[in-house]
């Protein structure tokens, strides 16, 4: 994967890659966790797979003419299990980097593809989205539970303790920092009459915004179990059955992968 995109071919990725594709022309990026099989699991709004409510995604009322599983999902989650061609609709795939060095973190201009946070092994983190599927991820928020934060979760393992600021996400970290970074900046005009100086500024703003959120440098973090994630996110009920962290997933998870 090069510095300026992590573009990669459908032959490369592995199970447990966390792979993301490009929506509405690069407008934003959309995140999963690869579990084998031509197969992978993302989090998406619940109320875009409502039949009930009207929507402009012209996949949500398409079936798969491949795989028969594609598009499932327990009643009332945003977890759901798509075909790779599902997923990407068309698009590249790109996969997500992780124990980057924080001199790659930072000329990565474009939030939400790499993070200096190491990632866990592969079987961990197929575990962790298969659990998810069957039990759910809370409830949907663009800032604090998107789709890039339940890959990430995936992969680390990591839950953020400040629910009031924003989540794993550096895609919405972007979001957030390059406005923050425009009325940081904007005083400065007075000091630097130069357009190139302010702007240079801005950007070094912008890009300390970001590393300052990522999960790898974060002290707000802690690591919490899959198994765990109900107590953390106020999930209504128990799971139906206790899985433990370290072991293969359920055969049942196994089926709905292959």
């Amino acid at each position: 994967m090069g510095l300026f995109t992590n573009r990669v071919e459908r032959s490369e990725i592995r199970p447990g890659d966390h792979v993301y594709t490009y929506r509405a022309v690069f407008a934003y990026s959309h995140h999963g966790i690869f579990v084998g099989g031509s197969k992978v699991v993302h989090f998406r709004p619940e109320r875009n797979m409502n039949s009930s409510e009207a929507s402009t995604d012209p996949y949500d009322s398409m079936s798969c003419p491949t795989f028969p599983d594609c598009g499932f999902r327990q009643p009332n989650s945003g977890v759901i299990l798509s075909c790779l061609d599902c997923f990407l609709r068309n698009g590249s795939v790109y996969c997500f980097e992780y124990g980057v060095t924080p001199s790659v973190f930072l000329a990565k201009v474009r939030g939400g593809t790499c993070t200096t946070a190491a990632s866990d092994p592969p079987e961990t983190t197929i575990h962790r989205a298969m659990y998810l599927l069957q039990n759910g991820f809370g409830n949907y928020d663009v800032f604090q539970n998107n789709c890039e934060d339940f890959a990430l979760y995936c992969k680390t393992g990591l839950l953020i303790m400040d629910k009031l600021g924003v989540g794993r996400s550096g895609q919405a970290s972007s979001i957030i920092g390059a406005p923050l970074a425009a009325i940081l900046s904007s005083p400065l005009k007075l000091l630097m009459p130069s357009p190139v100086g302010v702007a240079t500024v801005t950007a070094g703003m912008y890009c300390m915004s970001r590393y300052a959120t990522d999960i790898g440098v974060r002290t707000d973090v802690i690591k919490v179990a899959v198994e765990d994630l109900h107590v953390n996110l106020g999930w209504v009920g128990e799971p139906e059955e206790e899985i433990a962290e370290d072991s293969e997933p359920s055969n049942r998870a196994l089926a709905i992968a292959r």
